[in-house]
């Protein structure tokens, strides 16, 4: 899609899913951010790291309430937030080989707010 792609930047976006504060570091330094690869991938790959705690957040609640309920059964929910995890590893081998993607719900925010084009 675009050929000055550099191999730096794909490590740089590949390394912003799974480590999310590179993705804040890419975005403050002046020669990161102004690379459109590197910036689009910074951009979602935080708001990808925010959804995920989110859900990390409501799996924990969750996790609580039907161990209390099931008496320590129902925690066993918690063995699923690792899991939930390993999902950045595909966005993170998509940006290494230098490829923009979609990701379903968050690129689409992304897009409406203008945060990335």
């Amino acid at each position: 899609m675009n050929t000055d792609i550099t191999s730096d930047d794909k490590l740089w976006a590949a390394l912003g899913y799974p480590i999310f504060p590179i993705a804040l570091i890419m975005l403050l330094m002046d020669e990161k951010k102004n690379r459109p690869f590197i910036k689009f991938h910074a951009v979602q790959a935080l708001a990808l790291n925010v959804g995920i705690w989110v859900v990390e957040i409501l799996l924990a609640i969750l996790s609580a309430i039907l161990a209390a309920v099931t008496f320590g059964i129902g925690g066993l929910i918690s063995c699923i937030a690792p899991i939930v995890w390993l999902l950045l590893i595909w966005p993170a081998v998509l940006a290494y080989q230098g490829k923009y993607f979609e990701v379903p719900v968050v690129t689409k925010f992304l897009r409406d707010q203008h945060w990335i084009a």
